[in-house]
Formats: structure tokens, sequence, C-alpha cells
């Protein structure tokens, strides 16, 4: 049986990983002929990140989807940890990007590499992350939980509702983020030039 919830996990990652991936095509382009679109862009991108994973994503898995594994599955305790120590860290992270970005912004190619070589280590960290949970935690969710649990989890991941997975509508609250982001990025997330 498929839950909901396993399918929300999965296709939010799959938006973050799209928009992490054209972050770093956006850098190694670079800013060319249109620094101010370039920048607002990247900074969309960043805001993005915070706003959707770090204060709706991550909060769920924490708090509700690590402690229920690791209940019936304590092997997976220091796998957990390690995840949840993630998750603190990864605020305080894209913040720290988003620094980087305006320093490069601001005080120009002096600071370019300082960006490109945090948003690189970000990008992999992000991705072993998450491929982490996809591996450990979710398979184990899958054949460790109840139908209470399950329920649960779907009605709260259900709220989530990130419009970059493709699958919801646009919220008019985010609506303006999101048509900068997909007018300006490369593919995979967006429809601008990869150029």
């Amino acid at each position: 049986m498929a839950h909901e919830s396993l399918r929300i996990i999965r296709d939010e990652h799959a938006a973050l990983a799209a928009m992490l991936r054209s972050l770093l095509m956006m850098v190694k382009r670079g800013a060319g002929d249109e620094p101010d679109k370039f920048f607002d862009v990247l900074r969309a991108m960043l805001f993005y990140i915070d706003e959707f994973p770090e204060r709706l994503h991550h909060p769920k898995e924490t708090e509700l989807l690590f402690p229920k594994v690791a209940k019936l599955a304590p092997q997976l305790v220091p796998t957990i940890e390690r995840l949840e120590k993630d998750h603190m860290q990864g605020e305080s992270a894209v913040r720290e990007l988003q620094h980087h970005l305006l320093a490069w912004e601001l005080l120009g190619d002096s600071r370019r590499e300082a960006f490109d070589t945090a948003a690189r280590d970000y990008v992999r960290f992000y991705l072993e992350h998450m491929q982490l949970e996809e591996k450990e935690i979710l398979p184990q969710a899958e054949k460790s939980l109840s139908a209470q649990d399950w329920e649960e989890l779907d009605a709260s991941f259900g709220r989530n509702r990130d419009p970059l997975t493709g699958k919801y509508p646009r919220n008019p609250l985010y609506d303006r983020l999101f048509t900068r982001i997909v007018m300006m990025a490369p593919e995979p997330i967006g429809l601008g030039s990869t150029r």
C-alpha cells in the first residue's frame, strides 16, 4: 500500500533536488549581462529553501516521522540522530549561503568563489541527507508503522502542499516567488536558459 506521506516526502525531495541542481547550474552560468535578474532569482531560490523545506518539511520529519521509526527500529537511532543534527544545522546553513550570495552581489566577483564553494558544499550535504532518509528511514517506516501512524503522518504531510512539486495549485501568497523562480531558473526547475 502506498502511503500519501511517503509520496509527499519523495515529491518534496525531488522538487528540492531539482531546485538545488538548478541553483548550481545558474552559478556555473554566472550573471552574464543581467546581474540584477541573476541575483534576484538566486535569492528567490534560497528563500524557497528556507521557507518550505526548512520550515514545513523538516519539522514534520523530526517531530512525527523520526520518533515513530526510532521507537520501532532502535537500530536506526544513530542515523536519525544524524538526520536531526542535519535539520538543526539546515536553517543556519541556508542563511550562511544567503550571506555569501549577498556578499558576491554587493562586493563583486572577489566573493564569487566563496559563494560557489559554499553552494556546492550545501548541495552535496542536502542531497546526501535526502538520500539517507530515502534509503534508511522511509523503507523502515513503510515496513514498521501502523495504520494509525500513517493516518497521522498522511494528514500532517498533506498540509505541506509545496507548489514546486507540480502536484498542487499555486498558493497566491507565494505566487510572485514561484513565478520569479520558474521564469528565470534553468531546467529542470524553470523555463530559463541553460546558457
